[in-house]
Order: structure tokens, then sequence, then C-alpha cells
């Protein structure tokens, strides 16, 4: 097995091997496994104490900011306050030094009343209650050995627990499918009981001993659950469902947050009560044995059984899924299904897909098909969403840098930061800085150092009232800004540097059409802002459109290639001049494309290379060549807005997720590549395909790239979102 081991943070303690119910589902009793017969009853203070100290021991040993134990059983209420009392005491006083502990129980219900739940409150104990939903689906399989329903029973469990006093202590209910009972009536009955969580539960089944299909479809339990999530999701999704919400999330490129789903590796081990060490307990349901490890709390580590084959194989991802499930494009959702599921008594074990496949695939789909328009990014699909949602992202960086510095930027922050607030009331001024590409660059890079804990941070986040200044200055704001200056160019992002000699402290202030600075006893004045004066440099801007061509912001060398020091006049003008031909040449082939580049690209840098570079900066920013005749400016113009676009994208929206090893034929290279590197080589293919149909292979190779796509499993919704798009484009390109 390859790669790291995964360190257990979830831990199922068994404190009890016997049960009050003879639940003819149950794994523990009623599958392959028989273990338990031979097992003790309850967990002794050895089993106890030596758990505690391997735990502690491995939370250290992997600095696990916190572990999860869960009490299980059998019944673990069935182990009494006393020895409950004993577990609770002896792992809260021996993880705390280490790590935080959260306890959690797994119960039927039928014992819980005060004595537990203040004990309970006084350790923090989440209590999580197995029900299958109104009496009818309930008493279909969790009954008493004499047949005696349990549900009346279970309710009452449920109310003591919603009570005030107790219900912060409610993880909330499991429930058990059952194909043949009402899907409708089970979320029913489950959600008016205003749980903060349901979990629905498969059945564990084998290829050996298949889950029961009463109408022989292969998509049952499916349809089952699907049911359930039409009229979960036409409510308004009143109460979290752990599968809904795991499915939803890896569609969106998040991670499943169930161990059913999805390809997360499995953090979990089981310790019973003699001390022995398994795996995840639904192993039972595969054959005798099967969750053995041969380990146990008094001789061996955590990190032994984290090394167990069997353990490892569950730990690797795509990897460790099989070959069918591996070109499956729903594999990073379903994440191949519980790996219980997928055993065979045919030698070929657990690598196999589950015996819910078809139920999973059905699922997922079905979710996506339901969601997919409400859950795909607009930014995708609509260019103002995308610069909407860029905004907001420039906007959410700086408040987070101001809560990160926490009173570190000193006085210049938390004048500036005042002074923002009024001049953004007065004027348009801030958006418009705000706005500006390298701004963004800026914020990166405070953050960068307050994460990376550098000195230099407070000084950077210093830099605050320049922008400040310019941005009171573009609004007309007559509002004098203090900005720190060491002396030499003072730069105001968006409108140019201008050289004060004196270090300390520069007063900037608005004077109609341009601006006076006061340092040192000298006053300086800059009459009109677009024109370069004795000591006064403007940022140029096209004539036509008032694009920034910004060879002067202190951020734009953040480029591949570096960027050009400050233009000659003439070298200026010529590279505007071959720019404006350029655009031409846009405007005339893919006049669509061109309007859409002209009016996102906002700030276009000479740089010294001879490709177009996109660099860190926010979206608008494009580094061009400044050597090239027209035809090649137009072509780096295009690939550079198609570059910026795609990377402006994946700024404000998930498009893949790299939970798996996943890599792709590309049409136009021999090595296959990452889903990232496939979907930039046909994002701008495709633009170059309209732009150039003198060249077919453009055509040719966007189209096989998008034919993989739409079978990647990487691809959220969005993603898929943009492939379509994509799709539409390539065709509206060829007539």
């Amino acid at each position: 097995m390859t790669g790291p081991l995964v360190p257990f943070r979830e831990i199922v303690l068994k404190v009890h091997s016997r049960c009050d119910l003879a639940c003819d589902h149950c794994y523990v009793y009623e599958h392959a496994d028989q273990s338990w017969r031979t097992r003790p009853k309850a967990i002794s203070d050895e089993a106890i104490s030596w758990t505690a100290l391997r735990l502690a021991e491995h939370a250290k040993e992997h600095a696990l900011p916190s572990v999860t134990v869960i009490l299980h059983g059998g019944e673990p209420l069935l182990a009494g306050p006393a020895r409950l009392r004993r577990v609770c005491e002896e792992l809260t006083r021996t993880l705390g030094p280490h790590t935080a502990l959260d306890l959690r129980i797994h119960t039927n219900g039928l014992q819980l009343g005060p004595r537990y739940l203040d004990l309970f409150a006084e350790y923090g104990v989440r209590v999580g209650i197995s029900l299958d939903g109104d009496k009818a689906a309930n008493d279909r399989h969790r009954r008493f050995a004499d047949g005696r329903s349990s549900h009346p029973l279970v309710l009452k469990a449920v109310g003591l627990l919603r009570q005030e006093r107790y219900r912060h202590l409610d993880l909330g209910l499991l429930c058990t499918i059952d194909v043949a009972n009402d899907p409708v009536a089970v979320y029913d009955a489950l959600a008016a009981l205003e749980p903060p969580r349901i979990d629905f539960l498969l059945p564990h089944a084998t290829w050996q001993n298949p889950p029961p299909r009463p109408d022989g479809s292969p998509t049952a339990y499916a349809d089952w659950i699907l049911t359930v999530f039409d009229r979960w999701d036409r409510q308004g999704r009143p109460v979290p469902v752990r599968l809904f919400e795991s499915v939803l999330s890896t569609l969106s490129g998040g991670p499943s947050l169930t161990e059913s789903l999805g390809l997360a590796p499995t953090d979990l081990v089981v310790v019973e009560t003699d001390g022995t060490l398994e795996q995840v307990d639904s192993l039972k349901s595969a054959y005798d044995g099967a969750a053995a490890t041969g380990f146990d709390v008094y001789r061996h580590s955590f990190d032994e059984v984290a090394a167990h084959p069997g353990v490892r194989v569950r730990q690797l991802g795509l990897a460790g899924v099989s070959a069918t499930c591996r070109d499956c494009p729903v594999v990073r959702s379903c994440g191949g299904g519980l790996y219980t599921h997928r055993y065979r008594a045919d030698g070929t074990g657990f690598a196999n897909p589950s015996v819910y496949c078809a139920d999973l695939e059905a699922l997922v789909r079905g979710v996506e098909d339901r969601t997919a328009a409400r859950t795909a990014s607009p930014a995708v699909t609509d260019p103002a969403a995308l610069a909407a949602e860029q905004h907001d992202l420039t906007r959410v960086l700086l408040a987070e840098l101001h809560s990160r510095l926490d009173g570190r930027g000193g006085e210049p922050w938390a004048e500036a930061w005042e002074l923002a607030s009024a001049v953004e009331r007065r004027s348009d001024g801030l958006d418009e800085v705000l706005a500006h590409p390298y701004t963004r660059t800026w914020l990166l890079d405070c953050l960068d150092a307050l994460h990376e804990d550098r000195p230099t941070a407070p000084a950077l986040a210093r830099q605050l009232p320049r922008y400040v200044a310019a941005a009171a200055v573009r609004g007309r704001v007559d509002a004098p800004v203090r900005v720190p200056h060491p002396g030499g160019p003072l730069h105001l992002p968006t409108l140019g540097a201008l050289t004060v000699t004196a270090a300390g402290t520069a007063e900037v202030r608005a004077t109609g059409d341009g601006l006076v600075v006061r340092a040192g006893g000298a006053e300086q004045r800059v009459e009109r802002l677009g024109e370069e004066g004795p000591r006064w440099l403007p940022v140029r801007r096209h004539p036509g459109d008032g694009r920034a061509l910004d060879d002067l912001d202190p951020y734009r060398d953040r480029f591949a290639a570096p960027a050009t020091g400050r233009l000659t006049a003439a070298d200026a003008a010529d590279w505007s001049a071959r720019l404006e031909a350029a655009w031409g040449l846009l405007r005339d082939a893919v006049p669509g494309q061109a309007a859409e580049a002209a009016a996102r690209l906002t700030t276009l840098t000479p740089l010294t290379g001879t490709a177009p570079r996109v660099g860190r900066h926010g979206y608008g920013a494009l580094g061009l060549p400044l050597r090239g005749a027209p035809g090649e400016l137009a072509r780096a113009l295009l690939r550079g807005f198609r570059r910026a676009t795609l990377r402006a994208l994946l700024d404000v929206t998930d498009l893949y997720a790299l939970d798996g090893a996943w890599s792709h034929p590309a049409p136009w290279q021999e090595a296959p590549v990452p889903v990232s590197a496939l979907l930039a080589g046909a994002y701008e293919r495709t633009g170059l395909a309209a732009y150039e149909p003198g060249h077919p292979v453009h055509a040719v190779h966007a189209e096989r790239a998008l034919d993989r796509l739409e079978g990647a499993a990487e691809l959220t919704v969005s993603g898929k979102a943009l492939v379509a798009a994509l799709r539409e484009e390539l065709c509206r390109g060829r007539g």
C-alpha cells in the first residue's frame, strides 16, 4: 500500500456487547460474524484505561486537534450509569492534555432517562437515537424478542432529549432504510420530531447476501431515497439530512460527509469490549472475522492498526476502488459505496462495485438532475455575475485582512479603515480602486505574510492609506488622507506616482481634476491626473476606451515573465497603436469574444516575454508581450482573456475536485493530463477555433477534450455547466 498513514480521528468504543432489542437487520447479531458470543458483556476497567492511553498516545503523535469517541454496543446504555461514568472520566482525564474530546453515544433509546442524560450533560456526551420512522416502519424490524413494539419507548426517549435542558446533547436520528416502508411516511414521522439531523442508512448487504428488492427493481433504494429527497427539497430542506448533504457537497466539489459515500480515507477504528482492535464494524456483514486485525489495546498502538492492509485499502481514495468504479463518472460522489457492500465470496473479495451500485448511480444522477440548475454558479454563464463575484471576493479579502490584523496595522490602518467608509458613502471611488486587479495582489501578499507570520506583514498592511487616498481622489472626496511614506515615488493605485522626497507622512487630498500632496513642509500639486508632469507619472490609458496600460503599479510584477519598467512615451504610443490594431482584428473575426474581452480586461501590463500571462491578480489584469505585430498581439489577447476568465471562475466556484488520482488523455499531447489542464486546454482552444477557422485542429482538439470532460468524475455541477456552455460555443463557431 502506498501513501501516508491516515491517523484515526474517530473511535467506536464498544461498552456493552448485548442488546435489549432483537432487530432482525442488525449486523452485530444477525449477520455472518458471531464473535459477540465470546466477548464479555461489558468493557473492563483495564480495557477502558488502555484505550484512553492508546488514544492519547495517537493524538499526541499526530498532533490531532480533536478526536471523536462513539460509545456503542450492542446497546451501550446496558453498561449502566456507573460504567459509563468510568468511561467518560478516564477518556476526559487522559486525553485532556493532548486533544479536544468529542464524546458521543449511539443508542436505541429504550433505557434513556434523566440519570443517563444528566451524566451525559456533565461530560458533553451527545446522543444519537436509532428510529426507522413511523410505528409501522419501525416495528418492521426494531422489536423486542417477544415481538413487542419498541416505538413508544423510543419516542419517549426522543421527547426527553428534546427538553430544553438536554437539547444541546441531541445528535439526531439514524434510520435504516427498508424499501417496503412508505418513504414519505417515514420521512414525515422523523421530520415531525424536529431532530438536528437525520441519517438514512442503507441496510448492510453484500453480493453474497444482497438487499431485498420486493419489486425486483435494480434502483429500488435510489427510488425510495429520491422520493424522500423530493419531499425534503419541496419543503425547503427543514432538517439537515446527511446523505443528501453529502451528495450535494461532492457534486459541488466539496468533501463527502459520510463514510458510506465519497473517496475520503477512512479514519475510524473499533475497540471491542475485550480490548480487541477491529476495522469498521459493518464488515461483520461480509464474513466471519472480516473485521479482525489481530491487534488489541494492551499490546498494540493505533498506528499499527492504521497500517493494517484492510485499513490501508480504505485510505487510498480512487486507487482503493475497483477498476469498474474508477472509470465511472459518479465515483467521486458515491466513492464506490461502503466498503462492506462490495464483498463477493468468489475470490475478488472487496475489489468490486457496491451491491448497491445501480442505486448509488441513480441517486447521484437523480440529485444532480434535480438541483443542477440551482447549484451551478451563475458566474459560469453570466459574465456580469462573474465580475460581481470577483468584486465581492476582493471585499471579502479586505475584510479578512482587517480581521486577521486585529490591531497590528497600527494607527495608519485604523485611520484609513475609518476613512474608507466615509469615502464609500460619498462616491464610487473605493469600488473603482477595489476593482483594480492589482489591489487583489496586495491583499493576497498581506494575507500570505500574516499566514506565514512574516515580520513584514504589518508594514505591508500599512499600505491601505495609499488605496484609500486613491479612492478619495477618484471620487473627488475633499478629505485629507495621511499616507506613511518612506520617500521617493508615492504610488497611488489606478492614478500614478508622484516623487515625494521627504520621508514621514504625506497628506493626500483631492482638488478638482487633480490632487495635492503635503509632506515635509512642502506642497506639490497635480492639476490634471492624466497629464505627465515634472514629478508626476500618470497611469497611461488607452485614448479610445480608457483601459489602463499600467507600467507603474508595484504589484504588476507577479506574472511568470518579468514586467517592463516605465515605457518611454514613444514606446508606449507604439504599443498602444499595435494593441488597437489587434483589437480591430478581434472585432472583425470574433465580435462577441472581442466585446466581452474589452469589457473585462481593464488593465494591460507590458511584459518582456513572448506569451500572455495571467498571474495571481484580480480579474481584469493581463500581461502581454511588449513586442509583436498586431496579429500576434490579437492572438495573445484572446488566449490571455480565456485564461484570465477561467482563472476568475476558479476563484469563485469549484469547477472540479482533485480528491482522486485521475488523469486524462489530452488530444494535443501524448502524456495524460489532470482535469485542470484538460479543461484549460478545451477552454482556450474553443475560443481559438472561432478566431482561426483556418486551423481546424483547434476545433478538433476542443471537441475531443470536451468529449472526455463530459465523462470526468472530477467535474462539479458548475464544471459540467461550463463544459455544456463550451460545447454550445463550439457549435456556434462552426456556423
